[in-house]
């Protein structure tokens, strides 16, 4: 946006009640449309392109805890004790079978497998393998189910997060939540459909707003990101001078002459975006209450932990996503960053598992107390897993792990996830999938099928194509995962 505008200009636009502020919150909320969005009325529920859905769907909503760095599946979930009595032994050739390696450690003159300095032990009714790391998760493995043989082709950050996130490598491509709004629709009238939630103050690997964008599809349907804070939407509050009351006659006057422009061109996106309007004034009360996490009961802050109230951390924002949950938002993406252990994985594990293993069960159990969890999809997991080897020097009480995109380990519950089961198997070196693959497509056509969407006839024209979440490779659901 242009700030040097001639001055009679900015004395129209704060005469207005509007701002450069408010213009900037009108920008944030909506651009002009290349697809023409479904129509509905201010202050409602909104219908998406699937109306119905394909088939009844098990889960409502979406909450997704994105572990963004890649964390060690041979930490967390998947159980190699060979690794440990091989320990320091190179990787065979047989078991690599010349897959590629990323430059950080490809030419390392030796490849020593490194097996975890963490016990793992047995829990639940099926006996699932789970590591002394997470304690609280370890007594939810009864409701969740744990995916050990997820794969992708992509080797390094961006590319494989873009990929989970978008259904390809190349950014660009509506993201997940995109998609779901673009085809359920909204269940709220005063918050939006499409929510993300990135922990503060944790290093890592960039994200990048793209990966909660809405791509081809209109902007209505990209992600709106709450911050901690006094401002937990940007450019939402009225500009300095501005009351409630002008921010109504504006938005009023305003409705008035798109109604005027409506008549005259009969263009359905002027409706779409005076209805954008007004849900970012509604969302100047309803955006505060619900991110008041302090007013929860001091037995829920103590079930999600010690960080609980703490804006901005884990903890907080599992709470904050089971608030928007209650409150009709289809999709919460939670970002927690610092997974990416290339060294110092005794130390970095341990405090990562800290800031979230007990967040993640809570959210489970509080979800569950509530009714909730019967449709509502959770999924935790990250980008790709990492290597059996160690990258750089291994020692008895230090090593590393470099990027492993062949086989990884990410969790589901609750949407019609069946609980207790552990799908997939990895070799013995926990190098390869040898048993029952998912790849990201498969992973996305399970969560679009638990949504109740045949992820196949689930389009958006696109460059005179019909694009969809899965892509045109071929996607499979995993039917042993359903309930």
């Amino acid at each position: 946006m242009q700030i040097n505008a001639p001055h009679h200009r900015r004395h129209w636009l704060q005469r207005f009640g509007m701002g450069f502020g408010g213009l900037a919150a009108m920008h944030l909320m909506q651009r002009e449309s290349v697809i023409a969005s479904p129509s509905h009325s201010a202050g409602q529920p909104t219908h998406g392109v699937l109306n119905p859905t394909h088939h009844a769907p098990k889960a409502k909503r979406v909450i997704y805890l994105f572990q963004a760095g890649g964390p060690s599946q041979l930490e967390t979930w998947d159980y190699k004790p060979l690794l440990n009595e091989k320990q320091g032994e190179p990787l065979p050739e047989s078991v690599r079978n010349g897959q590629r390696l990323t430059g950080m450690s490809g030419n390392q003159s030796v490849l020593p497998l490194a097996g975890s300095i963490y016990k793992f032990d047995q829990h639940g009714e099926n006996g699932t393998w789970v590591s002394e790391l997470m304690p609280h998760m370890a007594k939810q493995v009864d409701r969740i189910a744990v995916v050990r043989s997820m794969t992708t082709e992509a080797i390094n950050h961006d590319p494989a997060i873009t990929f989970l996130q978008t259904g390809n490598q190349i950014s660009g491509r509506p993201s997940i939540g995109s998609w779901l709004h673009y085809g359920l629709g909204s269940e709220s009238e005063n918050l939006p459909a499409f929510v993300v939630l990135i922990t503060k103050g944790k290093g890592g690997q960039p994200l990048y707003s793209r990966l909660w964008g809405s791509g081809f599809l209109p902007a209505r349907y990209q992600g709106v990101q709450f911050r901690s804070g006094k401002e937990p939407v940007l450019y939402l509050a009225n500009p300095p001078g501005v009351s409630q009351g002008s921010r109504r006659q504006m938005l009023d006057r305003l409705k008035d002459l798109h109604d005027l422009e409506q008549e005259r061109l009969g263009d359905p996106e002027l409706a779409t975006r005076i209805n954008q309007y007004e849900m970012a004034y509604r969302m100047q009360s309803s955006v505060p209450e619900v991110a008041n996490v302090a007013e929860e009961p001091k037995h829920i802050l103590d079930l999600y932990g010690p960080d609980a109230s703490k804006p901005g951390t884990f903890a907080s924002n599992c709470i904050l996503a089971r608030r928007l949950a209650e409150r009709g938002v289809r999709f919460i993406q939670l970002y927690h960053q610092g997974w990416d252990h290339h060294g110092n994985i005794p130390g970095g594990m341990k405090k990562q598992c800290q800031e979230t293993d007990q967040p993640a069960a809570a959210l489970l159990e509080d979800l569950r107390q509530r009714g909730m969890l019967e449709d509502t999809l959770v999924i935790w997991g990250g980008e790709f897993g990492r290597t059996n080897y160690s990258q750089g020097t291994l020692t008895a009480t230090n090593y590393g792990r470099d990027h492993h995109p062949r086989c990884f380990s990410m969790w589901m519950a609750g949407g019609g996830v069946q609980g207790g089961v552990v799908h997939g198997e990895t070799c013995p070196y926990g190098y390869n999938v040898v048993k029952d693959g998912v790849h990201v497509r498969d992973f996305h056509a399970t969560l679009m099928h638990l949504m109740g969407i045949d992820h196949e006839r689930f389009t958006a024209k696109f460059q005179g194509l019909d694009a969809k979440l899965t892509g045109v490779e071929p996607a499979e659901v995993i039917q042993p995962l359903l309930a």
